[in-house]
């Protein structure tokens, strides 16, 4: 099991930035890779980055890229997700999850944090 716990959401401007925090624990050594969601009302979920948790090497989804980053911190069990030059359409929950497999599920998720973007 591994349990995922995130922050650092919140309102901020269009234009603004936030960077959200996901800290994993429990059997973290078997994690593969964490990930990172999306989901504004109404909409499906959005899968918008993904770290490898092997070598840190990230990909990140068209609609934000240049202006998310993903990166983790192993030592710490952290993964980040910064997020910068912040649009109204950003405005959604965002989770994290953590897969141990390389299936592409992922089958662990933490609650999410609220990330409102004012214009």
């Amino acid at each position: 099991q591994v349990q995922l716990v995130e922050s650092g959401g919140g309102l901020v401007q269009a234009g603004g930035s936030l960077r959200l925090s996901c800290v994993a624990s429990g059997r973290t050594f078997n994690m593969v890779a964490m990930g990172w969601f999306r989901q504004a009302p109404g909409k499906e979920r959005e899968h918008v980055a993904r770290i490898r948790w092997s070598g840190l090497s990230t990909w990140h989804a068209d609609s934000v890229k240049g202006r998310f980053t993903g990166s983790g911190d192993i030592a710490k069990n952290t993964g980040y997700l910064q997020l910068n030059n912040l649009k109204p359409e950003d405005t959604a929950v965002y989770y994290c999850a953590a897969t141990v497999n390389y299936s592409g599920k992922y089958d662990y998720w933490g609650q999410g944090t609220q990330v409102t973007v004012s214009s």
